[in-house]
């Protein structure tokens, strides 16, 4: 499936076609509460999402030493998916929508959870079979099934949702820093990049989905020329 075809969020890039540079782009609110709800990602989220497209570095083998972990020396009642598919604290539609997070790691659907048979306390496990820690039995075979709460809306109360304001366009620059775009603020930037051929200056609008939300959020890390990198191939 194509990126257009997954989502129809836009942005529209202000190319120096001459330095080959994203000077900016404009970006309306479903845009920018994404890149916002990024911040609330948990880092073993981050990781599980760019594993695939080849993150490296110590937090990767971090990641991994603790996902190949035997069963054997985790503590009783812990499960691994606290680290490996921790839940972001600020429920997003745009995130679970454009980072394909609703059937990694939503924990309302399918979870399953066992408590002992025995003594019916308390303490439950996802892994059926595990000892129990009351009466220290082999018979946590009894299944529960687990409905998750909603998540928190964490401050976000507008009736129209996310965290900005839907009535003005706002400007991203090529590091992601975003601020409220007006002609003014144009205008301070070209003269900022000191661009002296206005007609080397090109639009170009592009669709965000899930490839370019996911090297979004590695070029985050990585660089401070995000939309170049990411849209412009550098």
């Amino acid at each position: 499936m194509s990126s257009s075809a997954e989502s129809n969020i836009t942005l529209k890039l202000l190319i120096d076609s001459k330095e080959k540079r994203v000077l900016f782009a404009e970006a309306a609110k479903d845009f920018v509460d994404f890149l916002f709800t990024l911040l609330s990602l948990p880092v073993g989220t981050v990781i599980r999402l760019l594993s695939t497209n080849g993150m490296v570095g110590t937090l990767g083998k971090l990641y991994q030493s603790f996902e190949s972990l035997s069963d054997t020396y985790i503590q009783p009642n812990v499960s691994k998916d606290i680290l490996l598919k921790p839940n972001s604290s600020i429920g997003s539609s745009s995130l679970a929508t454009l980072l394909s997070l609703t059937n990694s790691s939503d924990t309302s659907v399918g979870k399953k959870l066992y408590i002992c048979g025995n003594c019916r306390r308390s303490g439950s496990d996802e892994r059926p079979g595990a000892r129990c820690t009351n009466c220290s039995c082999s018979s946590i075979t009894t299944e529960l099934v687990y409905v998750a709460p909603p998540p928190p809306d964490a401050g976000v109360s507008s009736a129209e949702g996310g965290f900005v304001k839907g009535v003005v366009t706002y400007m991203i620059m090529d590091d992601l820093e975003v601020k409220p775009m007006s002609t003014i603020s144009s205008i301070t930037m070209l003269n900022k990049f000191n661009v002296k051929e206005v007609g080397a200056l090109e639009e170009k609008t592009v669709s965000v989905g899930i490839k370019e939300g996911l090297d979004l959020l590695k070029a985050s890390l990585q660089t401070n020329t995000v939309l170049t990198d990411v849209f412009l191939g550098k």
